[in-house]
């Protein structure tokens, strides 16, 4: 019984580490050949934008936002894209470890299968 409770403990420093190591990643996702750049941490929330000048019309300021709205959405899916990724490759292989335990599966909140509780809320994931 001590045998699983250390190895239980262990599996939670790892969880905790990963987690933190999601909250400090910065990924990038992008649209329109660069145009607009979006950051996200490792969780998926945005802590970055970045237009580019040459994004903005000043002849057309209507089609314009509306451009610049779609590239934005596009950033965020390719940005969130990538921090699923890494998610996966950090989280997946406790997730599997946790699932393999006795009486146990999964990760807490019921994520199994490597994801975070959630998702990524308007991300798409």
């Amino acid at each position: 019984m001590q045998e699983l409770l250390q190895q239980a403990q262990a599996m939670q420093e790892q969880l905790f580490n990963a987690q933190r190591e999601l909250a400090e990643a910065e990924v990038k996702g992008s649209a329109g050949g660069g145009l607009v750049t979006v950051t996200v941490n490792g969780q998926g929330e945005v802590t970055g934008l970045s237009i580019d000048p040459k994004a903005i019309d000043v002849d057309d300021p209507a089609d314009t936002a509306e451009t610049i709205a779609d590239l934005i959405l596009a950033a965020i899916r390719d940005a969130g894209r990538e921090a699923q990724e890494l998610q996966q490759e950090k989280m997946g292989p406790l997730a599997q470890g946790l699932g393999g335990m006795p009486g146990g599966g999964g990760l807490p909140g019921g994520a199994g299968g490597g994801g975070l509780p959630g998702g990524f809320p308007g991300l798409g994931g």
